[in-house]
């Protein structure tokens, strides 16, 4: 087995990591009004580079900035689309804490905003990493398009706006694939698509929940996945795409358990990414065999180190884990990574800096061991 110079690279991340205090309260006061801009984006920029160093230090080849420009994973994305807002509503998102994530709605026609709207970020990004960690390669993430729905349904697209949803993912796709061209355009050569929604469909109480809003789980599968191969149509060369699926991530709470079979089939195949982010932390997730599915060529991340919680696991363990999903597909199309972000909201996870450096040290050095 040899290392992998393209992405994803045999030691991998999710994407986001913890936020200091400092950059959390400073970016609560710029949203206020009582800090100037020009002194938040200052403070801001220290965090990406200090983040940037850090996991060049740990031995990452694959940087982002911790999702530090973002307080969301996903909803500071989706809200950036013409036609789009942040919406609040007592619609449950599932997770097992009192508090629930807001969601976003479309209020109007969906389009693409002048400038992008991680552009800019992803700029700030790459500038840190061409500094301090040449050679690296820079990583943005982004949520995928059935985020918009997934927790709402029809109810999250105003019919003043859309009654055709056909038209509505349509114009969703296409803002999508501009988007992904000016991330292209400013030098992203790796982008990653996020969607707890495909890891949500191996539950039964999600199914159920599809069921009762007059929705066929199996035809929402298919959608979410026609909708992310259409927003990728045209993709930019040299772009590799990846796609995370987790069964959620908030403040170390989950909401989904079930193994991909239920999904594996219709998805690992078709899917038009180079590779999968797959969570394989706990036995929520079911066992290996899905890995099966994958077609030939697409590589498999292998979610085996949790960051729900800052128990350091086994090396012993993640070597075993390894070697029973090389029966599934071969350790050559294998990777390692965390199974999810360790901050995907600003709130964080339950676990130290300290501990979250730990973990990761760790996939560099069992991903070193296993291929070299």
């Amino acid at each position: 087995m040899s290392r992998r110079t393209a992405p994803p690279f045999r030691a991998d991340h999710v994407g986001s990591l913890l936020r200091l205090s400092a950059l959390a309260d400073a970016r609560r006061r710029w949203q206020v009004g009582d800090m100037p801009e020009n002194d938040f984006r200052a403070i801001e920029a220290q965090a990406i580079r200090d983040v940037v160093a850090g996991q060049r230090d740990v031995g990452l080849q694959a940087i982002t900035d911790g999702e530090y420009q973002r307080d969301w994973w996903h909803l500071d994305f989706l809200a950036g689309f013409d036609g789009m807002e942040l919406w609040r509503t007592e619609l449950g998102g599932g997770f097992r804490t009192a508090e629930q994530p807001p969601l976003v709605r479309c209020i109007g026609k969906v389009g693409w905003p002048d400038g992008g709207i991680f552009v800019e970020a992803f700029r700030r990004l790459k500038a840190a990493v061409d500094e301090l960690a040449p050679g690296a390669t820079p990583k943005i993430t982004i949520p995928g398009p059935g985020m918009m729905q997934l927790r709402a349904g029809r109810k999250a697209v105003d019919p003043a706006a859309y009654t055709d949803m056909d038209l509505f993912w349509s114009d969703l796709a296409a803002a999508y694939r501009r988007e992904i061209a000016a991330l292209a355009d400013a030098g992203c050569t790796y982008l990653q698509i996020d969607d707890v929604s495909f890891a949500y469909l191996c539950d039964d109480s999600q199914r159920a929940g599809f069921r009762e809003r007059g929705e066929e789980p199996d035809e929402v599968l298919r959608l979410y996945r026609d909708v992310t191969n259409e927003a990728l149509r045209d993709r930019p060369e040299g772009l590799t795409v990846t796609t995370h699926m987790c069964r959620g991530n908030f403040k170390s709470s989950w909401v989904a358990e079930g193994g991909y079979g239920r999904v594996a089939e219709t998805l690992f195949p078709t899917l038009g990414v180079d590779g999968l982010f797959l969570e394989y932390d706990t036995d929520r997730a079911g066992g290996f065999e899905p890995l099966a599915h994958a077609s030939d060529g697409k590589q498999v991340v292998l979610g085996l180190v949790t960051t729900k919680t800052g128990d350091l696991e086994s090396r012993d363990a993640l070597l075993r884990r390894i070697d029973e999903a090389s029966a599934f597909l071969p350790l050559d199309n294998l990777c390692l990574s965390p199974q999810c972000g360790f901050s995907s909201t600003h709130h964080g996870n339950a676990l130290t800096v300290e501990q979250q450096w730990a973990k990761l040290g760790l996939i560099v050095d069992v991903a070193r061991e296993v291929w070299g």
